[in-house]
């Protein structure tokens, strides 16, 4: 299934994508749950909705819309549009980008990971804003995934079970403030700087984690292109260190770094106002994403 969360004049929506239509889950179910309340009822909250999807499917099919929006009239939001948690975000995750950093840099013996927190979180088509704190603004395209099942000291081969979904996400980054800390917090976790969507895929629809290409454009022109399977620390890894003494609950989000490409490190440079990003991880969809200045 590929679950969204949509605006509506109260608030948001819980729906799903069947084919360029939105199925309203909470009309169909007959309850006001928001993401997080579906991912909470667990095996039992999915399945409710993939009967939903099926029989969303078969109307559409002999041309029955109940219940049914398209898609291109949806203002979709972040899946989650406000975490219960900082996500948790990896750093130096791709070798060559690693790289970009110095050709010397050794590849980390460790995962590297930081925090961004719900603040930063934006929604697919929503824009990045350029504000007045921030100098040398860059992009990061990458895979993420949210955790459906809570769980401890997970062992890697049981570590996939405990995920809901995968999510594309943009770590927007200032690179400034990123460089004159001691940490990356503050030059990570601006306001929009976590542009997330446009879906949340379940695990069925996408397969093996390791094998998604991932891609990232400004303005039409290619920066980033690569595969999950260059990552250094897998998704199974990831959640299995993360979870060794530290309790994974469900709907905490993690975003697995960046492959090189960055605007610090390529030709063409650093974002600026009036740019368009557009980032895309096959089989999750893509977001669009426009730099403008703070009012």
């Amino acid at each position: 299934m590929k679950l969204i969360t949509f605006r509506t004049k109260k608030g948001y929506g819980l729906g799903a994508v069947v084919e360029d239509h939105v199925l309203d889950l909470n009309e169909t179910l007959g309850s006001d749950l928001s993401m997080l309340g579906l991912l909470d009822m667990g095996a039992k909250g999915m399945k409710k909705a993939g009967e939903a999807v099926k029989e969303a499917e078969e109307n559409l099919a002999s041309g029955k819309l109940k219940g049914l929006m398209k898609l291109s009239e949806v203002s979709l939001a972040a899946p989650i549009p406000r975490t219960k948690k900082n996500v948790v975000c990896m750093g130096l995750n791709y070798a060559e980008h690693v790289k970009e950093g110095g050709s010397d840099r050794p590849l980390p013996p460790h995962p590297v990971f930081f925090t961004k927190p719900p603040t930063s979180i934006t929604g697919p088509y929503d824009p990045v804003v350029y504000n007045r704190a921030v100098e040398r603004l860059d992009y990061e395209v990458e895979l993420a995934f949210v955790i459906g099942k809570e769980g401890k000291y997970i062992p890697k081969d049981e570590a996939l079970n405990h995920v809901a979904g995968y999510t594309v996400l943009q770590d927007i980054s200032a690179r400034t403030l990123q460089r004159q800390h001691n940490q990356w917090y503050r030059g990570k976790s601006q306001d929009t700087f976590a542009p997330m969507g446009p879906y949340l895929v379940t695990p069925d629809e996408v397969g093996d984690p390791q094998k998604l290409d991932l891609w990232c454009k400004v303005n039409g022109e290619t920066r980033q292109k690569a595969n999950t399977s260059d990552m250094i620390f897998d998704v199974k890894t990831i959640i299995s260190t993360l979870s060794d003494g530290i309790t994974l609950e469900v709907g905490d989000v993690f975003a697995t770094g960046t492959p090189s490409g960055v605007g610090a490190a390529h030709p063409l440079g650093l974002l600026k106002v009036g740019d368009l990003i557009e980032s895309g991880v096959e089989k999750l969809g893509f977001m669009r994403n426009e730099v403008v200045s703070e009012k």
